[in-house]
């Protein structure tokens, strides 16, 4: 390694070992979320929809935050997720509920990786038309198959044996939100792993400048792949969570209005740190039961509303979809491409006369 080298790197290792660092804010928002199960055992079943949220929330960070890269039709690989679970539960196909989680997971994850060559192709535009077909596609194709699926009945006779063969699902909830809980935390430490890796770095920088970023030599389109494959296991797992809890799937899972939903709930709480999706979700899933309670029927009225002045007055927020904020990533990797510009430039001004 050379000595002009040298420093660029030390600095890297040291914004990484920075980023990695926990801070006293995250440990206690996740001891105040474990005590949750003790404190609370009456809002379990709501609580359990919060971790469901916030979990599919955190799967469309990841590639919206990220990698920038936008979807109208997320809700696919969570309607995937939510039937695989639900038929290997109702044919008994895995016994276990985590293994048959990590299944649907693997699931959604492959018909991630099936569809994000069509994704990466074009601009937003484009990816919002694709994703969106991909999800009408398998709704369809969920209510044609009518003896597999249920069709518009759903799926029902859905059976899930006790998790780890001693904790029964019970109506209350209190098994499914532990669950729920914990799987949300683990998913949790791995994305936050990802993120704040050099693979993580790279991301940004191709969300920010994806010429610039080939310039330099990351493989772009592997990395984007590589995130939405990953990003559609999590939201499978986050339908298979819910097929889980709730012993049912149906085409309701599939919805463009789901997707819309995990959108605004990603609007809410922030993009491009993982702790936005399960904001959003605690004061999304919050905010509709309570507005639910005033007035049951123009509720939505009154989200819409909210979203609005959300828009209008956190507008940075929406910006920092397509452009990316200035960080400690985006100059350690401008300062690694200086050489290349100068060279163009030198080469420019050689060639005029």
């Amino acid at each position: 390694m050379s000595d002009t080298s040298r420093p660029l790197a030390d600095q890297v290792t040291e914004f990484l070992s920075r980023r990695a660092r926990w801070s006293p804010i995250e440990i206690a928002f996740w001891l105040v979320a474990a005590s949750t199960i003790w404190l609370f055992p009456a809002r379990h079943l709501i609580l359990t929809e919060i971790c469901i949220w916030a979990l599919f929330a955190l799967s469309l960070d990841l590639i919206l935050g990220y990698a920038g890269i936008i979807s109208l039709g997320h809700a696919a690989f969570f309607g995937l997720g939510a039937y695989a679970a639900g038929l290997i539960g109702k044919y008994d196909i895995i016994g276990e509920p985590a293994l048959a989680l990590v299944a649907s997971g693997l699931a959604a994850a492959g018909l991630g990786f099936a569809t994000s060559f069509l994704v990466l192709r074009g601009s937003d535009l484009t990816r919002l038309m694709v994703t969106f077909g991909i999800s009408l596609l398998l709704r369809e194709l969920a209510n044609k198959y009518s003896e597999i699926t249920g069709g518009a009945d759903g799926l029902q006779g859905v059976e899930i044996k006790p998790l780890l063969g001693a904790f029964r699902f019970d109506l209350y909830g209190h098994t499914g939100y532990a669950y729920s809980l914990v799987v949300l935390f683990v998913l949790f430490l791995l994305a936050r792993r990802i993120v704040q890796s050099p693979f993580g770095l790279s991301l940004q920088a191709i969300r920010g400048n994806p010429l610039r970023s080939s310039a330099v030599g990351i493989a772009t389109n592997w990395r984007l792949v590589a995130i939405y494959t990953l990003s559609a296991g999590y939201a499978g797992v986050a339908g298979a969570l819910l097929a889980q809890t709730q012993a049912f799937a149906s085409l309701e899972m599939f919805s463009v209005e789901r997707s819309a939903d995990v959108l605004l709930i990603l609007i809410i709480g922030g993009t491009g740190y993982l702790y936005g999706g399960i904001i959003g979700a605690l004061i999304f899933r919050f905010l509709q039961d309570y507005l639910s309670t005033l007035t049951a029927r123009y509720w939505q009225f009154w989200i819409g509303l909210i979203l609005i002045a959300i828009v209008l007055v956190g507008r940075d927020r929406i910006a920092g979809w397509s452009c990316s904020k200035p960080a400690a990533s985006t100059s350690i990797l401008a300062a690694s491409s200086r050489p290349i510009r100068c060279r163009c430039r030198s080469r420019r001004a050689r060639a005029t006369p």
